[in-house]
């Protein structure tokens, strides 16, 4: 899978400080600058306060407008490195960070908002080529992370959908797949959170095609975003997210409800 850096923090900082010297100078608010390349006041106002990272074709662009003769450019690539994440991964995140709403569908993995500790451990150690312990230690802690917007004062609505064979699969081993079916059965008590748990036996399946993470922004634009062995996607397109949007419909349509998905847990955690 391509692989990008995720930068450093107070290194955004400076660039986004940066951002907002020039944009100053140049007599641009936040909001005229946000609709000048059709992406918002908001999202100005998060890279500029180091909370979104600046990306390159953006950075090219913004310095074409303000005249800083490739100054946010050069800052950009000197920024220093912290570790890998997948490529279109950081946008995700950022989005996801700050998503009113996000669903999934699942068929390889427990989605990474839902995992353990160990259980995201087991899933990195599996990966082939391997990764370092270091590596691996540096991606599960940011795994974990990421789960702080679930138990945040404004929590996103949150859906996931999860193919049957994935809670089954004993990732990690026996004692690291109890304590996730555990975390499952309380993260499904959580207030705006459904679990769906997709049967094995269904005759009809609406995402054969793969797992899927549809966002909506404060902003309520729609996103979708796919992984696959070699690479990763973020799609803007309103009609690629539509067909998307149609899937998730049907995939809850034709997956347990949450109570059921409830009950389920509760008899494979009585079989232990």
């Amino acid at each position: 899978m391509g692989t990008t850096t995720r930068r450093n923090a107070s290194a955004m900082k400076m660039v986004g400080a940066l951002l907002a010297l020039y944009r100053q100078a140049a007599g641009h608010t936040q909001r005229s600058l946000g609709e000048r390349f059709v992406i918002g006041e908001q999202q100005i106002a998060s890279i500029e306060q180091g909370r979104r990272p600046l990306k390159p074709d953006l950075a090219e662009q913004l310095d074409e407008l303000l005249q800083t003769k490739g100054a946010l450019s050069i800052a950009l690539s000197k920024m220093p490195e912290v570790d890998l994440v997948p490529l279109w991964a950081e946008e995700f995140l950022d989005r996801e960070r700050e998503a009113i709403a996000i669903s999934s569908y699942e068929n390889q993995v427990l989605p990474g908002l839902l995992q353990t500790e160990a259980y995201a451990w087991a899933v990195f150690r599996s990966r082939v080529p391997f990764y370092d312990e270091d590596t691996i230690a540096r991606l599960a802690a940011a795994r974990i992370e990421r789960q702080g917007i679930l138990e945040g004062k404004e929590p996103p609505i949150t859906c996931f959908v999860v193919w049957e064979p994935v809670v089954r699969a004993p990732i990690g081993g026996r004692a690291v797949w109890r304590e996730q079916l555990r975390h499952l059965r309380s993260c499904s008590e959580l207030p705006g959170l459904m679990l769906q748990v997709l049967p094995l036996d269904r005759a009809s399946h609406a995402s054969l095609d793969g797992p899927f993470v549809l966002l909506e922004t404060p902003e309520h634009q729609r996103l979708a975003y796919t992984e696959n062995q070699r690479g990763s996607h973020l799609i803007a397109d309103p009609d690629e997210v539509a067909i998307l949007t149609q899937k998730c419909a049907m995939l809850r349509s034709q997956a347990l409800t949450p109570e059921d998905t409830r009950d389920l847990l509760d008899r494979l955690l009585g079989e232990q």
